[in-house]
């Protein structure tokens, strides 16, 4: 809102047009009636209804002006709370190694656009709100003084009742927000385990861990809505008190000359046509959305925020030798160990290749020789420590894994090339030597140069996308580099042309192979399958492992 100041004081000035035929509502229908109808001239009493015709005009047009400075708030809200969900879930997921959480999604899209209808809602009707009660108690002290201090202390009176009715609200749709979310955890906890809940024949276990926690939402939601029905004896205090006043009091008013009959009606119109609508407004959307809003927007408080960083290990290995000691791992406690009491070691400044079949662990290998997995048993170290030892911002500089995904985002292509090189931005002389290297040129002059947009990095084919992820880890300050299937989209002599690039390069190279020319020029290779292990030479493993001779043929 502190954002939007201009649009804010358009909202503003617009709303007070808006308010124009409540403030003379009263008063014109008082003249119409004294100084027309009732004094036998129609004439006049027609003119005072014109003008309230034209003030019902000036607020319909303030009414529609004023929802553009409306919209540009709602929307600046919207967008800056989203992007606070997304860096602060992103953020959470990077400094504690965890998998997003399912409830990251519940706010980032129900939640935030919640807000945004609700900001809109509250908006709308609180300029009016605000604007009316303050136009009829203005009209009240002109036309009935005695009638608006009455309409002041209803009002009073209403307004404590909401408080309190208000603060036992609040907990109970926090915990409907907490309920929503424990449901989008536990259904998504199901939803990604299918395949599993399928194999075990759990299905009945799961639906019934769902259905508790549906019922549980519905339920919070239903406590929260009848404590909300209570609220209706907000409108009931803070209008019909003060029009039952005005009745009682009006034979009194026109004999004593307090009020003429016309004032009297004056009165009415300003309780009816605009006190009774404006507290109507307070309860079912004010004290309602404005409740929800305030609840949620605490909710999306408390994961807004980027947890420090963790006061883990600071260590760097000071080597990039790695190395798996009887490294055991498995997806599941009661699944077989996809990797079995594995010893491994790659020195530093070596290549290794891996083969094996689909599904025989060696994006697993990957995975832990990257850090990114924790082994069951055993260890994985770096430079002679252990992972777990190590910085773990250090670590992700170090060892980088590309996966068979190319992430190219939308940026020029020098912020893309560039965007792992935490010491210095290269220069141009670096890029288009890199830019060369890795046969990007065609690309990138048809893109306009280094410094072009990639503005749709889903319009670049898959083989493009993979040729620009591997000349920014090219770029990297990486001293391990593991491509899982990451040429797999090029083309024989491009993904020859890529390994040899990363050979020359300084630093280890782990090759997960899906050609068996990426084996052909590895001078040592890892032969994965069903849960065994064999490493060596091209020519010893010809003759150890059977499968490593199928695939290279006679």
């Amino acid at each position: 809102m502190a954002a939007e100041r201009a649009a804010v004081t358009a909202m503003v000035a617009w709303s007070l047009l808006e308010a124009v035929p409540v403030l003379l509502s009263g008063w014109l229908m008082a003249s119409a009636l004294d100084r027309g109808f009732l004094a036998a001239d129609p004439g006049t009493g027609l003119a005072f209804l014109g003008a309230y015709a034209a003030a019902l005009f000036l607020g319909a047009v303030g009414a529609r002006q004023v929802m553009t400075p409306l919209g540009r708030v709602v929307e600046s809200v919207r967008d800056r709370l989203v992007r606070l969900v997304v860096v602060a879930g992103l953020g959470r997921a990077a400094k504690t190694d965890a998998a997003a959480d399912s409830g990251d999604v519940a706010r980032t899209t129900r939640q935030t656009e919640t807000v945004r209808q609700m900001t809109a809602a509250l908006l709308m009707t609180a300029r009016t709100v605000v604007f009316s009660v303050a136009a009829v108690v203005l009209g009240l002290l002109a036309l009935a003084p005695e009638v608006a201090l009455v309409t002041v202390l209803a009002l009073t009176a209403g307004g404590v009742l909401l408080l309190r009715l208000s603060r036992l609200l609040r907990g109970r749709l926090a915990a409907s927000l907490a309920a929503e979310e424990r449901l989008a955890e536990e259904a998504g906890q199901v939803l990604r385990g299918l395949r599993d809940v399928h194999a075990c024949g759990a299905a009945r276990t799961a639906a019934s861990q769902v259905g508790k926690a549906v019922d549980d939402q519905a339920a919070a939601v239903v406590a929260a809505g009848r404590l909300g029905a209570g609220r209706l004896g907000v409108v009931a205090v803070g209008s019909r008190l003060p029009l039952l006043a005005t009745l009682v009091m009006a034979p009194w008013l026109v004999r004593s000359g307090t009020a003429t009959p016309g004032e009297v009606i004056g009165t009415a119109t300003y309780l009816v046509t605009g006190l009774e609508p404006a507290l109507r407004s307070v309860v079912h959307t004010i004290a309602n959305v404005g409740l929800h809003l305030g609840v949620l927007l605490l909710r999306l408080a408390d994961h807004v925020t980027v947890p420090p960083e963790p006061t883990g290990p600071t260590a760097q290995a000071p080597s990039a030798e790695l190395t798996l000691h009887r490294v055991t791992f498995a997806y599941g406690p009661h699944s077989a160990p996809v990797v079995d009491r594995l010893s491994l070691s790659v020195e530093e400044g070596k290549h290794l290749a891996v083969m094996g079949p689909s599904g025989a662990g060696k994006s697993t290998l990957a995975a832990l020789l990257a850090g990114l997995e924790r082994p069951d048993g055993g260890e994985v170290c770096l430079g002679g420590l252990s992972v777990t030892e190590l910085d773990r911002t250090w670590l992700r500089r170090t060892v980088v894994l590309v996966p068979q995904e190319s992430y190219v985002f939308a940026g020029t292509v020098r912020e893309n090339l560039a965007y792992l090189r935490a010491d210095s931005a290269p220069d141009d002389q670096e890029l288009e030597r890199v830019i060369t290297l890795f046969g990007l040129d065609t690309l990138v002059a048809r893109l306009g140069g280094p410094d072009a947009a990639i503005e749709r990095p889903g319009a670049l084919s898959e083989g493009e996308r993979q040729l620009l992820v591997l000349a920014r880890v090219y770029l990297s300050t990486a001293s391990v580099v593991i491509l899982d299937e990451a040429t797999c989209h090029l083309d024989p002599l491009a993904e020859a042309r890529a390994e040899q690039a990363f050979v020359a390069r300084p630093g280890s190279l782990v090759v997960i192979a899906h050609r068996i020319s990426s084996a052909l020029r590895a001078p040592r290779v890892l032969v994965v399958e069903s849960g065994t292990v064999v490493d060596g030479t091209h020519r010893e493993l010809r003759e150890r492992s059977p499968l490593y001779a199928e695939l290279i043929g006679p």
